[in-house]
């Protein structure tokens, strides 16, 4: 493997873009950043001190005393854990609509840039490798239809006790697709170098191993 690598695995909500990264990252021995949890943690934030989003300069004040950071494989936002804290489905939604405003933006892509300079690093997101990490060594969309991902995702919040009709999960999926697509910064594309994965039927494990069979050969 060359000294240091960047991966960018980005892709629709509900993916699996989060545990392959993990996984790839482990495998790897390198770090793992979530930047979709970056997103999520300001929408909890936002949520949590009752911000309109609108009132841009109350979210340009809060995001100056904001800090971001992955420790041991957990998130951390304003020196507190907050894992489960933003795997809510209403975190979920807000953080599209986070996701969208360039102020937001600019202040979690100049912190994931920085995280990439110096190390090797996994991330993944909407437009790691379009925009973040532009020259990844890497670049990988993972996909899946919208009914197999809104499968996923509500047997993931079922699992957590959260009773979402699995219809609306998918129609929330299909709105945040739509979201995120055509947003006017930085909508979620495939990179032209990027290698397209439909893990639609797939495993965790297989859609790994591709990924790392990718990477030791190109390596």
């Amino acid at each position: 493997m060359k000294n240091k690598i960047r991966i960018a695995i980005d892709g629709p909500s509900g993916a699996g873009k989060s545990t392959i990264a993990k996984r790839v990252a482990k495998e790897l021995g390198i770090d793992y950043i979530d930047t979709g949890a970056m997103y999520r943690a300001v929408a909890y934030k936002v949520l949590h001190n009752q911000i309109d989003l609108n009132d841009v300069e109350s979210i340009k004040k809060m995001l100056s005393e904001t800090n971001i950071d992955f420790i041991n494989g957990n998130i951390i936002l304003d020196d507190e854990i907050i894992n489960d804290k933003i795997r809510t489905h209403e975190i979920s939604r807000m953080a599209s609509d986070v996701s969208a405003l360039q102020v937001v933006r600019d202040k979690l892509v100049a912190l994931q840039r920085k995280m990439g300079q110096h190390k090797s690093v996994v991330m993944d997101g909407r437009d790691i490798g379009t925009n973040v990490l532009i020259d990844a060594e890497y670049k990988f969309f993972v996909t899946a239809t919208a009914s197999e991902r809104a499968r996923r995702r509500w047997l993931e919040l079922l699992e957590k006790d959260e009773k979402v009709d699995l219809k609306q999960v998918e129609a929330d999926i299909i709105d945040r697709d739509n979201n995120d697509s055509m947003r006017e910064l930085n909508p979620l594309r495939k990179a032209e170098d990027a290698i397209e994965l439909d893990t639609t039927g797939m495993t965790i494990e297989e859609v790994t191993d591709e990924i790392l069979e990718v990477i030791k050969w190109q390596s």
